[in-house]
């Protein structure tokens, strides 16, 4: 039976990752409600504190504050800005032309702490890490490890969920392609010059298995429920909001849903005002397999997706986002 959500529930990490067995269980089985129906819960007790959250903003704020000139000399269009600058408006929602009104910078895996005996070690790109700002890799490094430990224990509770073995996805996002995002929905001085349907980020689903989303310094994101109503994601400070995204979604055969989210410009009195915002895309790696699990196709649900690896798809999305040739 759907169920219409009228906000995202909320979860406590630490009742999967530290309590009794009954808690664990309510944890997975609340888990999956949520991601069969909306996609999307906020969850605390995951280990990012205040202290690093405020650092990092800290540390963002002043790079997007940089003159364009400096910041495009951290720009790589040619691996298809995975690490480093993007600049504003370059990327587009799948399916539109018209760019986001945002920019945002790329942190990946740090290519050391890989082992050399690791084939995917060749396959990433060395992080770039902004010279006018050496606390900037510090901060980002340790949010993208915590981000990721997180990550790790929702993926233990939804295989749970899915009734595979606890540590299903552990091998598959070991050292995995990951990204800690860091946007700036930049002020517009003047709403007249920017094409009129442009948005700070057009409806989207994500690309990868889950989306880790610290809070982000002004409203404006929301979620499309099933009975086609928009409705405001909101969460608690020590909050992070983790939501399914098309990786998962293909996996699954849709039991676990990718919902459709946007992020909407404010009153036109209030677009000059920067919004910045900080989502962990969660990949695994690339040979990934994303065939649909056996144990979600039947007569009632049958196959809906073309079996494919997480690199195929990923390079496929880069592409429909203008991000790649």
């Amino acid at each position: 039976m759907d169920i219409l959500f009228d906000e995202i529930p909320s979860l406590d990490l630490a009742d999967f990752t530290t309590g009794s067995e009954s808690q664990k269980k309510a944890f997975v089985n609340k888990l999956a409600e949520a991601y069969q129906n909306i996609g999307f819960v906020a969850i605390k007790n995951h280990g990012l504190s205040k202290d690093l959250q405020d650092r990092l903003y800290v540390s963002i704020k002043d790079f997007f504050a940089l003159t364009d000139e400096v910041k495009s000399h951290y720009e790589k269009p040619e691996i298809g800005f995975q690490r480093g600058y993007t600049g504003k408006g370059k990327e587009h929602a799948k399916g539109r032309n018209t760019g986001d009104l945002k920019e945002f910078y790329h942190v990946g895996q740090e290519l050391a702490t890989i082992p050399d005996t690791d084939p995917i070690k060749a396959e990433y790109p060395e992080n770039v890490w902004p010279e006018e700002l050496p606390e900037f890799q510090h901060d980002a490094t340790e949010a993208y490890r915590t981000l990721e430990n997180a990550g790790k224990a929702m993926l233990r509770a939804i295989a749970l969920s899915l009734d595979l073995e606890e540590n299903y996805f552990e091998g598959k996002v070991a050292h995995g392609n990951s990204i800690l995002r860091q946007i700036h929905y930049f002020p517009i001085e003047n709403p007249d010059e920017v094409p009129a349907d442009a948005v700070r980020a057009a409806e989207h689903g994500d690309i990868n298995l889950i989306t880790l989303l610290m809070g982000a310094s002004a409203d404006g994101l929301q979620v499309l429920r099933k009975d086609g109503q928009w409705i405001p994601i909101t969460a608690l400070p020590d909050q992070l909001v983790v939501n399914v995204g098309d990786m998962l979604e293909r996996l699954t055969n849709k039991k676990l849903k990718s919902t459709i989210h946007r992020v909407v410009n404010p009153p036109r009195e209030k677009m000059n005002a920067s919004r910045y915002s900080i989502p962990f895309f969660m990949h695994p790696r690339s040979e990934m397999d994303l065939t649909c699990l056996e144990s979600c196709v039947s007569s009632e649900s049958p196959k809906k997706f073309q079996d494919t690896t997480a690199g195929e798809f990923l390079e496929e999305r880069l592409r429909e986002l203008g991000l790649k040739k």
